[in-house]
């Protein structure tokens, strides 16, 4: 019996993906501005958007897609709340009482930010990650 030769090896291309270029792409924080401004910003915006006074695509852009479908569903049910109960929007008089930033990685910064109101005091914390050469809150709750 004759024994059979192995088939030739077979060349493999290193696969590109597309991820590589055309995903998101993350900015190390030393390339970004301080994030201060943006962290308290985005918290006194938010209340404003579900206080009825804001419209949410004036913060859009420093959304993710995620963020943006959670706080858009949040401020539809606050406007049926103020129209059940017959209130008109009102611009929420909130100052900012404190400002807490943490940086867990290196793209990564975590805030919390307490905001004093005259009927309440908020606390909104935001997750923001440096992407495509600036930054965008990924993660967002309002207590």
């Amino acid at each position: 019996m004759s024994a059979v030769p192995p088939p030739p090896a077979r060349r493999h291309l290193a696969a590109v993906t597309a991820d590589e270029y055309f995903e998101r792409q993350a900015t190390h924080r030393s390339q970004l501005p301080d994030p201060l401004v943006l962290v308290e910003n985005l918290a006194t915006g938010v209340v404003e958007v579900l206080g009825g006074v804001r419209d949410l695509e004036q913060l859009g852009r420093w959304l993710s897609e995620g963020v943006y479908r959670h706080l858009l569903r949040r401020s539809v049910i606050a406007a049926r709340g103020r129209a059940i109960r017959g209130q008109m929007p009102g611009r929420p008089m909130a100052r900012i009482a404190a400002t807490r930033i943490t940086y867990p990685a290196g793209n990564v910064v975590e805030a919390t930010v307490i905001l004093h109101g005259s009927a309440r005091t908020r606390a909104v914390a935001i997750r923001l990650e440096g992407m495509d050469n600036r930054w965008r809150a990924t993660a967002l709750a309002v207590l």
